[in-house]
């Protein structure tokens, strides 16, 4: 990524390792999670990956037996076996999940709190 690219990015992406499964409709893919971060998710394209572009998909991400993140998200791009989804909704449980995933990972709270004002100056 470029420089300039790199300073426009508001979201951090979070490497991180957790079950994930995308879905859309009747169809479920299993994934591999590539990163994370406040605005969506970048995964690994799935076997048999066969999703409509044009409509919305829902991913869960399950942080352990009683934690998981859940967003309905869209397909902004794919790069290489990459897909690339932005969120478009999650529910208040899951942004609290997600908001102390990003918090742990940043180390750095007024990243988190910068991070937090771009995601409303979004809506």
């Amino acid at each position: 990524m470029s420089a300039t690219a790199n300073e426009r990015r508001r979201f951090q992406r979070i490497a991180f390792d957790a079950p994930t499964e995308i879905s859309q409709g009747e169809r479920t893919w299993r994934v591999a999670l590539h990163d994370v971060s406040l605005k969506g998710v970048l995964v690994k394209q799935p076997k048999g990956w066969n999703g409509d572009p044009h409509q919305p998909f829902e991913v869960r991400i399950t942080l352990n037996d009683e934690a998981q993140v859940q967003m309905e998200v869209v397909l902004t791009r794919t790069q290489g076996e990459l897909l690339g989804f932005v969120c478009r909704h999650i529910d208040l449980d899951s942004i609290s999940h997600l908001r102390r995933l990003v918090e742990l990972n940043l180390g750095d709270e007024s990243l988190l709190e910068r991070e937090l004002a771009a995601l409303g100056e979004e809506d």
